[in-house]
């Protein structure tokens, strides 16, 4: 299992994340569900590297409209991945 640092989002018409991304990485970017697989079958962990807290795991939350990626970076109920540039 690798852990993959996350510095990117990319965004569908609705702001629902499709994908994530590490720029220069050669797995990058990451279909969401693609992610959602590899977490929730233990291939692969995927972080945000903030500054002052270096290891944000993103994690799989099932949702009302299904599965989706999220942080929980800080005590705020927004998605903390909604504020990576685009990938």
């Amino acid at each position: 299992m690798a852990d993959r640092p996350i510095r990117q989002a990319r965004h569908d018409g609705d702001g629902d994340i499709t994908a994530i991304g590490n720029p220069g990485s050669d797995w990058s970017p990451v279909l969401k569900w693609d992610a959602i697989r590899d977490i929730e079958n233990g291939v692969h962990r995927y972080y945000v590297p903030w500054l002052n807290d270096p290891h944000t795991w993103i994690r799989v939350v099932d949702g009302p409209n299904g599965k989706y990626l999220r942080t929980d970076r800080d005590a705020t109920t927004g998605n903390n991945l909604d504020d990576l540039p685009e990938c």
